[in-house]
Formats: C-alpha cells, sequence, structure tokens
C-alpha cells in the first residue's frame, strides 16, 4: 500500500538524518531531508499509480523538480555554515536543553508527519483516471509553476543579498514581502490541491495547503524568523516590519 510505504520510507529517512544530526551535533540537516524527502515519495506515487500515466509523470516531474531543487540550496546552506547550527534549531535546542536529542527525535518524527500529509494531493492526482486534464488542474498547474518560480527568485535573491551585504535584505522581491520564499511555498500547495480537486476526495486534500498555511504563519515559519531578526537587526527590522507586508507581497506603507 504506497501510503504505508511512504510512511516507512519517511520514517526512515528522518531517522537518519537525525542520526547524522546528533553525531555532527548540527540539527539543521532536517531541513535538507525535508526538502529532499518529496522527490522519493512523488517517485513512489507515480509509480504506483493507477491513473493517467501522462498525469502521473507529470506530478511526479514537478515535485521533484521542485523539491531537488529546494533541497540542493538548503543543503549549499547547510554544509557552507557547519559546524555553525542554523539559530532557529539553536532557539529550540536551548528551549529543550534537558535533553535534545530525545526531543530532536520527536521533532524529526513530526516533520516526516507532515511531509505524508503534504503529499496526500499527490498520491490523489496519481489516482485520477480522467485521461483529459480538468480546467482545475490547468489553473493549479499555472499556480504551481508560478510558486515554483517564484520560490527560487527570492531564494536567489536573498543569497545575492547576504554574500554583500549584512543588512535587512529589501532586494527584488524582498521589497515588497518580509516572507516572500514563505508566500510562494505555501502558494505551492493550493497549487497542488487544486490539481488534486477533480480527484475522489480531492476536496479533503485542503488539509495539505492549510497546514502548510498554519506551519508557515504560526509555528516555524515567519514567528521564529522575525523573533530572530529582531534581535539581530533591532530598529532597522522594525522599520521593514512597519512599511512591508509579512507574508503577501504588496507594495510598501508609507
Amino acid at each position: 500500500m504506497p501510503l504505508l510505504e511512504s510512511a516507512f520510507l519517511l520514517v526512515a529517512l528522518f531517522l537518519i538524518t537525525w542520526r547524522i544530526s546528533v553525531k555532527l551535533d548540527n540539527y539543521s540537516f532536517v531541513d535538507v531531508t525535508w526538502a529532499l524527502s518529496f522527490a522519493p515519495v512523488s517517485l513512489l506515487y507515480g509509480i504506483a499509480g493507477t491513473g493517467w500515466q501522462p498525469r502521473r509523470l507529470a506530478i511526479t516531474a514537478l515535485v521533484s523538480l521542485w523539491s531537488l531543487r529546494l533541497g540542493v540550496y538548503l543543503l549549499r546552506r547547510v554544509v557552507s555554515h557547519h559546524p555553525g547550527e542554523d539559530v532557529r534549531y539553536a532557539v529550540l535546542r536551548e528551549r529543550w536543553k534537558a535533553n535534545p536529542p530525545r526531543a530532536f527525535f520527536w521533532f524529526f518524527l513530526a516533520q516526516a508527519a507532515l511531509v505524508w500529509l503534504l503529499m496526500l494531493p499527490v498520491r490523489l492526482i496519481t489516482q485520477q483516471t480522467s485521461t483529459t486534464f480538468h480546467s482545475l488542474e490547468c489553473i493549479g498547474l499555472a499556480l504551481w509553476f508560478i510558486a515554483l518560480i517564484g520560490e527560487g527568485v527570492a531564494d536567489a535573491q536573498l543569497a545575492a543579498f547576504k554574500r554583500k551585504s549584512k543588512g535587512v535584505c529589501q532586494f527584488g522581491l524582498w521589497h515588497y514581502s518580509r516572507h516572500p520564499n514563505y508566500f510562494f511555498q505555501s502558494l505551492l500547495w493550493w497549487g497542488l490541491f487544486l490539481m488534486a480537486l477533480p480527484a475522489d476526495w480531492g476536496w479533503a486534500t485542503i488539509i495539505a495547503p492549510v497546514a502548510m498555511l498554519h506551519f508557515l504563519l504560526n509555528v516555524t515559519g515567519i514567528p521564529l524568523t522575525e523573533k530572530l531578526s529582531l534581535q539581530k537587526r533591532g530598529d532597522a527590522y522594525r522599520e521593514y516590519q512597519r512599511t512591508t507586508s509579512a507574508f503577501v507581497p504588496w507594495f510598501k506603507n508609507s
């Protein structure tokens, strides 16, 4: 059963990453595994799916392309900073200082569960037997491509800025949103939801984009990033907060 097989695969990947992270004393590697793990799961669903082959090939290629692009980007960032750890995990390490390895063990498993949940739309898409693309699938596909390009551009702009400056990035997409990378990452899953909607029980996959949005807006995305940016940038970041949209790209406030 592909859903069960993907669950075992994800648990294995994240437990291996947890073991490596404990040995290297750097929990940032979970970001790399999180990004890269979507590719093998999409491949598994694509192979095991019984739906229309062109649709299965398309969704497998799309998700794998995004997964590999983000995974390689994060791997380069983590390796370049090693043995330094991402400040988000330094904060969590301090919060869980009684027993960090045990706490991160459950944190890594939670990441595996999140990936499994986020991939439910892909599973339904690969089961869709219709031999024509529904209009909702076309809209979702267009949204996916916009989000894929937007996230890649935002990451590239931030990386380019950091090579030249230590201040607050307000270059390109970052002029219109404090977190354009998060915005476009969220948009990816709304695109997948639209692509899954014509399938049986497709409406139920709304849990995937809603879960992604919740984590980005309320858990480990914007709140923690903003807190750390304020600690590091102070008044410069407060001014950025005052003038710039937190999530959806929009015009500056005067």
